[in-house]
């Protein structure tokens, strides 16, 4: 059977007024949200031209992850299609649905092209009227390898990224993107995102712990599948950056959406410390920390990791340079005293210990080892009205909460099995 390629990237695209869009996901990774994502788009998908869904893992997600729920979307197809004529066919997602990178980039922030690197660069050379939409929920490092491989698709493309934690586990691909591709046209949300989070504001019946009840339980398979990643409990951390496309402006990322409102920047906070740090240094929260130390020179190819840094109790891998230096990178995803420590085979790199300061907000002062940004690079907002508990930028999201919630809870009525 010949599966149609209405949504791929093999045929000319004009005149449409849906948004282009790619998604970049470690769905079935660290983190469970993804999943409550992914459903959630799938109930909207007729608003948009889906090209592709691309499996950028933390752990042990991988494409098989969409592939399940685009199975639990089968069975629910022809009920929502009688709501939504023109929603996408499972065999069409099926399709597009691509394996990225399944580790983090090294050092350098690039590593070998995936099939879903080369889908980016494919979808973003379709000849078409309108940008790409690349929405990366995880990591940067399937966005990072087109890039590197293809840097004309700059032109091409838009990126909305949720950061914050995913900063620290995908800082190499992202410190990449912001030193070589400053001119891309990136939101870069790194808090702004925790609006559909926190619920303080909302009403009790569209609180995080209520909504599966109210308004999901009981209606089709994609109701019954939702429960399964945190119980029910709405986190969606990752869904704002499709929001942003369904209402406001999106070319103007400092106006009013419902995945935010932004500013400008123009530097991203980069902090570079030889032979250590310690807790007098202080960073900006969500920086890129570079510690840099000198060792024995070493007969291994550059980027060979050689010695591992522990990290607020976390291990990462730490890198031979060349020229008898080694680097780690990290960013911290919240306002801490932090402290580290090496291990390794190699004596200078063993035991090495430190600390850092981590203070808000978001790009924090300018340093000489910040990267200059160019015209179209946006985060969160920085006015203090704007903060929700601790999170930058939070409110611009928050305060859209319950009209994003009840225009979803209507289209889970199309799946209710026993209606009154």
């Amino acid at each position: 059977m010949l599966i149609p390629l209405i949504f791929g990237c093999q045929k000319a695209d004009k005149g449409t007024d849906k948004p282009r869009i790619l998604i970049s996901s470690d769905i079935g990774g660290t983190d469970p949200d993804d999943f409550q994502s992914l459903i959630h788009l799938l109930m909207y998908a007729d608003h948009f031209r889906i090209e592709g869904l691309v499996s950028s893992p933390f752990g042990g997600g991988r494409k098989e992850d969409f592939l399940n729920i685009i199975n639990q979307y089968s069975k629910d197809y022809e009920k929502l299609l009688k709501h939504a004529p023109s929603l996408p066919s499972p065999a069409t997602l099926e399709s597009i649905t691509k394996q990225g990178a399944v580790d983090a980039a090294p050092f350098r922030g690039y590593d070998e092209s995936t099939a879903g690197s080369d889908w980016i660069v494919s979808c973003a050379k379709k000849d078409s009227d309108q940008a790409l939409w690349v929405l990366v929920w995880g990591g940067l490092e399937d966005l990072a390898q087109a890039l590197h491989d293809a840097p004309e698709i700059k032109q091409n493309i838009k990126v909305y990224w949720i950061g914050g934690p995913n900063k620290k586990w995908s800082i190499n691909a992202y410190s990449y993107i912001a030193e070589h591709h400053p001119d891309l046209w990136m939101i870069e949300a790194n808090a702004t995102y925790r609006g559909w989070i926190i619920d303080q504001d909302s009403p009790e019946k569209l609180k995080k712990d209520q909504f599966y009840t109210n308004y999901i339980e009981g209606r089709g398979a994609l109701g019954r599948d939702f429960y399964h990643y945190l119980n029910g409990e709405i986190k969606m951390g990752d869904t704002p950056s499709l929001a942003y496309l369904m209402n406001g402006n999106p070319d103007d990322p400092t106006g009013e959406s419902w995945g935010g409102s932004f500013r400008k920047i123009n530097r991203s906070s980069r902090s570079i410390f030889e032979g250590g740090s310690t807790t007098s240094d202080t960073v900006a929260t969500y920086a890129t920390i570079e510690w840099h130390f000198i060792g024995p020179q070493l007969e291994v190819p550059e980027d060979s990791v050689v010695f591992q840094i522990e990290i607020q109790n976390q291990l990462w891998p730490g890198y031979y340079l060349g020229d008898n230096k080694y680097g780690v990178k990290y960013s911290p995803k919240k306002t801490e005293s932090g402290t580290y420590k090496t291990s390794s085979n190699i004596p200078q790199l063993n035991g090495l210990e430190g600390a850092y300061t981590s203070i808000a907000p978001w790009p924090g002062q300018a340093k000489p080892s910040d990267y200059p940004l160019g015209d179209h690079w946006y985060s969160d907002r920085l006015e203090a009205d704007l903060f929700l508990q601790g999170q930058q930028g939070a409110k611009t999201i928050s305060k859209h909460r319950e009209a994003f919630m009840l225009d979803w809870a209507e289209k889970w009525d199309w799946l209710e099995e026993n209606p009154n």
